[in-house]
């Protein structure tokens, strides 16, 4: 339906040249039928059909109103004084000159428009006072009725051009709405994307550098000791089939944001990275403040990642170290502290790297702060404060 009305609708130049015609005929005819009643009017014959051409030029010119508002409305208005100068009959005689006036004001900019239109409405209300014939009242009457019909024709086309704006301005709003909102998915997308690489990268990076510190074992005492090497073998397959459970967990996600049949990692798995850290030959402390307390989601797993990348940068680098794992809850929010007394083949330097830069994007998220450097005696540490919200007051 919609394609056939497209196909069916004139252009405007057409339904211009239409409407020029239309008007042209209308007021040449109009006028004509009202000249009988008003007998001491010229007639439009005089002189030389002047007052015909004054009315079929007004009529025509509308064909350029479109292209040339401004011009069109103010050849109509010298028209529309000189034909009252001249005394032709009144009548339909000034219906381009509302037509040219609505078009300006319609599609104009609504400011100098307007200024235009005014200057034009107040120089035919003084021409047609000046050459206005008070009596007898019927042109009084057609007088006034100019005047009025010329206000309206303004007023309606500053209300359609209005609406059009308003409409342009609705439909502007809309699209950067959509265009927010688009962006806004995509940043969640982006976000999403990041976490779940980080934690990709937290995972595998841990399980490597405990498999790789256990096969290094395994190879050394395999000939010499191998119920210890079946100990390490032991280890490496618990810590392979941990890793793989996490990541199944983690890319679970991307299939299946329902699917979650691990529970989230958090802080109450931190004996169990000690227990893994241990196997792999630190000499790993834990302590936990008292009291502790139950933790946001987004808080507890990135505590987790932050304690977990830690370990996992001792095990890299340190050698067999002495680990400090701290966690503490102060008044304003978790405090984490890893800190090691070894120093290993690649040296303090070698700690700083995408590991370190996650755990500092992993504390910024959440509005924390992350250090991490050497220590003045030796070693490394890692500190980490993240932002709790405060407790809530059980009442009595």
């Amino acid at each position: 339906m919609a394609p056939t009305a497209a196909r069916l609708r004139l252009s405007g130049q057409v339904q211009d040249t239409l409407l020029a015609v239309f008007v042209a005929l209308m007021q040449v005819l109009g006028t004509l039928q009202a000249a009988d009643n008003q007998p001491a009017a010229r007639p439009l014959a005089e002189p030389g059909l002047l007052g015909y051409l004054l009315l079929a030029v007004s009529g025509l010119v509308l064909l350029a109103r479109r292209r040339r508002p401004p011009a069109v409305f103010a050849t109509t208005v010298a028209l529309s004084l000189a034909y009252y100068a001249a005394d032709y009959p009144d009548g339909p005689a000034s219906l381009a000159l509302y037509v040219a006036l609505y078009t300006l004001t319609a599609q104009g900019d609504g400011h100098r428009s307007l200024q235009l239109a005014t200057a034009g409405v107040t120089a035919l209300t003084v021409g047609w006072l000046l050459t206005a014939q008070l009596q007898p009242f019927g042109v009084v009457g057609w007088l006034l009725f100019r005047i009025g019909t010329a206000v309206m024709a303004a007023a309606l086309g500053e209300s359609v051009r209005t609406r059009r704006v308003l409409a342009a301005e609705a439909l502007e709003r809309a699209e950067r709405a959509e265009r927010t909102r688009e962006q806004e998915a995509r940043r969640r997308v982006d976000a999403e994307r990041l976490r779940i690489a980080r934690d990709v990268h937290d995972t595998v990076a841990h399980a490597i550098a405990v498999i790789n510190v256990q096969a290094g074992v395994t190879a050394h005492v395999l000939d010499r000791r191998p119920q210890q090497a079946r100990e390490t073998l032991v280890t490496i397959a618990q810590t392979s089939a941990r890793a793989l459970g996490e990541l199944r967990a983690i890319l679970g996600v991307l299939r299946d944001p329902d699917d979650g049949d691990a529970p989230a990692p958090g802080l109450r798995r931190v004996e169990e990275l000690a227990g893994i850290a241990r196997q792999a030959g630190l000499d790993v402390e834990v302590e936990v403040g008292a009291p502790p307390r139950e933790l946001p989601s987004a808080v507890d797993q990135a505590a987790y990642r932050i304690v977990q990348e830690a370990i996992t940068n001792v095990i890299r680098h340190a050698g067999r170290a002495r680990v400090l794992v701290s966690v503490s809850y102060g008044p304003g929010g978790l405090e984490l502290r890893v800190a090691d007394d070894g120093r290993g083949p690649s040296g303090d330097a070698g700690r700083v790297g995408r590991g370190i830069v996650g755990m500092r994007e992993r504390a910024g998220l959440l509005g924390g702060e992350l250090t991490a450097g050497p220590r003045p005696g030796g070693g490394y540490q890692v500190r980490a404060r993240l932002p709790l919200p405060p407790p809530v007051a059980v009442p009595r």
